[in-house]
């Protein structure tokens, strides 16, 4: 399939789900200079809909508006944002898989518990570790309390929820862990030795890179690629989490 309409076929059906699930004037008047092809516009009402509530939706439209303007970087921020909030959202997955077969690059390299923390949304493992840990307690506490004996299927549920609880804390360890993940944002982005506008360049950069943020200094971020470790200027830099 032809690379442009398979763009406006993915940005159809995004429009599609998402028009249905949010009424504010922000995204309807996005979705209209969407249609129009006035993308610039639409990419600042998205970012304005997204101060209001944070979407995947939105963050999938928002995505889609910046790979057709051209800039990968941000696109596939944006898509990655997606999955950070509804990790089972089919049409951020498919637009990043297409995007970084077409711009030849590789999803972040992630440890297993942070491969872990990806199975769910972000926040829903904070709910999880705390409903399980109430479980585990209470099938353990409350026969005692009620002056029962504790039966088998009591004893089952305790060890099931100490189980899942001791797996949530895993991968909210992971969560914590991804929160250090970025994208580079812009084209040919100079990875540079020192933190100054005279450093020396390491390596070149390609929008849509992952990378992990290490530390900080001024208007410069020390991050680490799979190739390459380096300053580079904050703007040309994005976190996964949407926050």
């Amino acid at each position: 399939m032809n690379v442009r309409w398979l763009i406006i076929f993915l940005t159809m059906c995004s429009l599609t789900k998402t028009i249905s699930a949010t009424t504010n004037d922000s995204f309807a008047q996005g979705v209209t200079l969407i249609r129009s092809g006035d993308f610039p516009a639409a990419a600042a009402l998205c970012e304005a809909s997204l101060k209001t509530e944070t979407t995947s939706g939105t963050l999938v439209n928002l995505g889609i508006i910046e790979w057709q303007r051209g800039h990968a970087g941000p696109a596939i921020q944006a898509w990655e944002q997606a999955l950070w909030v509804d990790a089972f959202d089919e049409r951020a997955i498919a637009n990043l898989k297409f995007a970084r077969q077409v711009a030849q690059l590789d999803a972040p390299e992630l440890k297993w518990f942070e491969q872990a923390s990806t199975w769910l949304p972000a926040n829903w493992w904070v709910w999880l570790a705390g409903v399980s840990l109430w479980l585990a307690v209470g099938a353990m506490v409350l026969p005692g309390i009620f002056r029962r004996r504790k039966t088998g299927w009591q004893q089952t549920l305790a060890a099931l929820g100490w189980g899942i609880f001791l797996f949530s804390l895993t991968a909210n360890y992971g969560v914590v862990s991804r929160t250090n993940l970025g994208f580079v944002l812009k084209k040919n982005a100079p990875l540079q030795l020192t933190p100054t506008s005279e450093g020396e360049v390491v390596a070149t950069l390609t929008a849509g890179e992952p990378a992990r943020w290490m530390r900080a200094r001024g208007n410069f971020l020390f991050i680490r690629t799979a190739n390459a470790s380096g300053w580079i200027l904050r703007e040309q830099f994005g976190l996964i989490n949407p926050q």
